[in-house]
């Protein structure tokens, strides 16, 4: 059985629905989570689960302590749900190909630094698309540019308002992103 590691550095609603669906796997079991933000939800999720977590800070994560931390855990892969910080390194070579990320669009359109949560829904917004979607990649050197794996789109109405376009977006983050990490375990 694979051991995973989940980072977040929000509410961690991604996190749970991957909890609570690898509960039942024989794959796969989320033994740790970590966030670089101390009053981040998901700390209170991870509770609620019995799931052991912890906190970092960045200049912990790009002195090594991250890597060493999920290596020394036996961590067998990692998935990025809201997790802001990019990816150091010495981490992306510690995992090679075992690192995940989801994307709250159809990249490689509003992807890059700065792009995340509600500015992604904004930024569809304005655009005028027709369309949205999720995007869940490899993690590589670069924000967003990683191998893409996986992706599903949804309609967007003119009428939606950007937290619309959020609300179609989750529903497709919890119905996707957990099948496709236990197909990559």
């Amino acid at each position: 059985m694979k051991k995973i590691a989940i980072l977040a550095s929000g509410s961690g609603s991604n996190a749970e629905e991957i909890i609570k669906y690898f509960q039942h796997s024989k794959k796969g079991k989320v033994i740790l989570i970590g966030s670089n933000k101390k009053d981040a939800y998901v700390l209170e999720r991870a509770k609620k689960f019995n799931v052991p977590s912890f906190t970092f800070n960045k200049t912990e994560m790009e002195a090594g302590n991250l890597s060493r931390k999920l290596l020394e855990e036996g961590v067998d892969f990692v998935v990025l749900a809201g997790f802001l910080l990019k990816i150091p390194d010495d981490l992306i070579h510690a995992f090679s190909n075992r690192i995940i990320n989801i994307h709250p669009a159809l990249l490689p359109k509003y992807g890059g630094k700065g792009m995340y949560g509600m500015k992604v829904h904004e930024a569809v917004k304005t655009s005028g698309d027709k369309e949205s979607g999720i995007t869940i990649h490899l993690v590589n050197e670069q924000y967003d540019e990683g191998k893409i794996i996986f992706q599903a789109a949804v309609q967007i109405e003119p009428s939606d308002s950007p937290e619309d376009i959020a609300q179609k977006v989750h529903q497709l983050e919890y119905k996707y992103f957990p099948n496709v990490i236990e197909s990559l375990l």
